[in-house]
């Protein structure tokens, strides 16, 4: 197992205007959860974001947009954030998390300086129908594809705990192997009186298991991150991820709820006996 635990920030640059159904996401306007919505962040506010990843020990920060996918004003707009960041912070990992696009939006983000670019499948083929009706999963793949094609790390995940079955959750993980990411977001899926999804959560014993599971299916290079729902399902047994196969987390605030504070999940790390991964690390 690495010793070794790797941090990605999130920077949530464009919130709560989504036209979706995903009925996962408190982001899709129609069930109007109590959210802020905005639909810019200031460019200031990012790079002082930014700033503070990277004190917090961040090798990446992702800039995430609500929405389907990119249009020609809001892939300005991620490319005005990120020429921003990379201006002050030039070496942390720039991840793009902005739904579907095409290659060539894809290759124009690589060309601003954009290194990767998540995501997420959240589910199988089978299930995605049952809780997203106005996209469909296939779309998720083929943009997935295209961010190898255009020459961006790709990392995708998914959400577990929304009623998909045991069937559904190794169809998500043997699909994630194939493509072969650089990284892979392990989402649990927190409850909101707003959304369509009333499942119970899942135990941590089941969350670890799934965590265990994952790194046996997902390539051993591809890194395995512990995203939304860490402190909500595991609680006071959040180190025990690492153990389990995690190598890597969010820290700090997530897209519309809030994370740890960054200082005690360092000190989680350090008392778990992990140490976290430095920019050395990160170039292996």
């Amino acid at each position: 197992m690495n010793k070794k635990i790797f941090l990605c920030a999130i920077s949530n640059i464009s919130s709560g205007s989504c036209n979706e159904d995903c009925a996962f996401c408190t982001q899709a306007a129609r069930y109007k959860a109590d959210i802020e919505r905005y639909y810019h962040k200031p460019i200031e506010t990012i790079v002082e974001e930014a700033k503070a990843a990277k004190s917090n020990g961040a090798h990446g920060m992702c800039l995430v947009t609500a929405g389907k996918g990119l249009d020609d004003k809001k892939l300005a707009f991620v490319i005005e954030a990120c020429k921003a960041v990379k201006a002050e912070v030039s070496d942390l990992l720039l991840i793009a998390c902005n739904g579907t696009a095409s290659l060539e939006q894809l290759q124009a983000l690589k060309a601003a300086g954009i290194d990767a670019y998540n995501h997420n499948l959240e589910t199988s083929r089978n299930y995605y129908s049952k809780i997203c009706t106005t996209h469909d999963w296939d779309e998720r793949l083929e943009t997935c594809r295209d961010v190898k094609k255009a020459g961006l790390a790709l990392i995708t995940g998914g959400i577990f705990g929304m009623g998909e079955t045991e069937a559904d959750r190794l169809d998500m993980l043997h699909t994630i192997a194939a493509l072969d990411p650089m990284s892979v977001p392990l989402n649990f899926f927190i409850p909101n009186d707003a959304l369509p999804i009333k499942e119970n959560p899942l135990s941590v014993d089941e969350a670890l298991a799934l965590i265990s599971l994952a790194r046996k299916i997902i390539p051993s290079h591809s890194r395995i991150m512990i995203a939304g729902g860490r402190e909500t399902t595991f609680k006071e047994r959040q180190s025990d991820i690492f153990p389990a196969g995690a190598d890597a987390i969010v820290i700090g605030n997530y897209l519309t709820t809030s994370g740890e504070e960054p200082g005690k999940d360092l000190k989680m790390i350090r008392d778990a006996g992990y140490e976290v991964a430095g920019p050395e690390d990160c170039r292996e």
